[in-house]
């Protein structure tokens, strides 16, 4: 009968839950994970896609349309109204585009353009992304080699399309 009345008696008593630990690890837990949800930032690179089967639209005030093709071998920038302004070979013994002629270039555009702001960047099928990254970086600013100097836009409206196929025409004039 004792050990009937221990047994009882032990399972009427509530169990006391010890929740101590836990509540001080939620006290440093959280705290951390709010200060480095600070510092993960995504970046986004906003692009303007034409509408499908919509023309390019163009203000009346607006005589330069750019583009740069971006090629295996070349990039070319030309205008859509007057066509093919520049083409800047690759780097030799590279597939790699130069970017430095292509941003000089593109700087010099843009002192004769003040107001234009958009540029249209058309690539081949097997442009690989690094280059398109490479390339939107190239075209949307610069930074001067001066000292403390400020980043300077350049076209900051970026489309993309597809680059119409090489014609034979374009080969044959490249070799001459």
């Amino acid at each position: 009968m004792r050990t009937r009345r221990w047994r009882q008696r032990r399972q009427h008593d509530a169990a006391e839950l010890n929740i101590t630990a836990f509540m001080n690890l939620m006290v440093i837990l959280v705290p951390f994970l709010l200060i480095t949800a600070v510092f993960s930032r995504l970046t986004i690179l906003e692009l303007s896609l034409p509408a499908p089967g919509d023309e390019t639209a163009t203000s009346p005030q607006q005589s330069l349309q750019l583009e740069v093709i971006i090629r295996a071998r070349q990039l070319e920038v030309a205008d859509t109204q007057t066509g093919l302004l520049k083409v800047i070979p690759a780097l030799e013994g590279t597939k790699r585009p130069d970017l430095v002629t292509l941003s000089a270039y593109l700087q010099q555009v843009k002192a004769e353009f003040p107001q234009t702001s958009n540029i249209v960047l058309l690539l081949e099928p097997d442009t690989d992304y690094n280059t398109l990254v490479q390339i939107m970086d190239t075209v949307r600013a610069f930074t001067p080699e001066v000292k403390n100097a400020s980043v300077t836009e350049l076209f900051p409206d970026i489309s993309i399309g597809d680059a119409a196929l090489e014609t034979v025409a374009n080969i044959s004039t490249e070799g001459q």
